[in-house]
């Protein structure tokens, strides 16, 4: 997701956008002005150093794109904020959110903000040229796919005896002893939990049995 040098609009596609970039590192936001100024179809609109500029700008002239930081030094916004602003405004302006770091939550903002597209900062400029906006309604979806939800670790009948029996805070010998096993087979299957549920502590692994609903699977199961 990204930045093109051809802009997607609805009803086709339309040249010479004019571009506000946000940012308050000069050299970055000098360096991006720069390569735009080589675009055929894009032009550089003017240049803010903050959010609250930027949408004091929008305000007087709505630009077709802007390219928003995510973070700012002397602001108490950020650019997902200055994106929701922007796009109560500027219902039509899209808006690109940079950032070093995307995370769940900040992709999760963007996409509810109204955003076009979030991309990582440390990129090429030639990268960041190439790349093409993606619809908000396409990044809400990407989003929501994007967010992955943790596989449940596979545990056999016997490790889902053992893991129900250690919630109950019975220990590995009375474990044996209740399974009909030997307490080095007992402990073997500890160990496997483990390893399964990347635990450290008997209390991590039932924590961790309980929070994949593996409990709960073990008590259908008896059922």
């Amino acid at each position: 997701m990204g930045i093109s040098s051809t802009v997607v609009a609805a009803g086709g596609i339309s040249a010479r956008k004019r571009v506000l970039i946000v940012d308050d590192q000069r050299t970055f936001a000098d360096l991006l002005e720069l390569a735009l100024s080589a675009s055929a179809d894009l032009d550089c609109d003017g240049v803010a150093s903050g959010p609250e500029e930027a949408i004091a700008l929008v305000h007087r002239r709505p630009p077709d794109l802007v390219i928003m930081d995510l973070h700012f030094a002397t602001s108490t916004l950020d650019g997902v904020d200055a994106t929701a602003e922007i796009k109560r405004v500027s219902p039509s302006t899209q808006v690109v959110v940079l950032t070093g770091h995307a995370d769940r939550t900040v992709l999760r903002r963007a996409a509810e903000a109204g955003a076009c597209s979030l991309i990582p900062k440390d990129g090429s400029l030639p990268e960041l040229m190439r790349a093409m906006v993606v619809h908000p309604r396409l990044l809400r979806t990407l989003m929501t796919e994007s967010v992955e939800t943790p596989e449940q670790p596979r545990l056999s009948q016997r490790e889902l005896d053992v893991v129900g029996m250690l919630s109950l805070g019975m220990d590995a010998r009375t474990i044996s002893d209740h399974l009909g096993i030997s307490l080095h087979t007992c402990r073997g299957y500890v160990k496997s939990l483990f390893t399964k549920l990347d635990a450290h502590s008997q209390l991590e692994a039932v924590a961790a049995a309980r929070r994949h609903g593996l409990l709960d699977a073990r008590t259908a199961a008896q059922g």
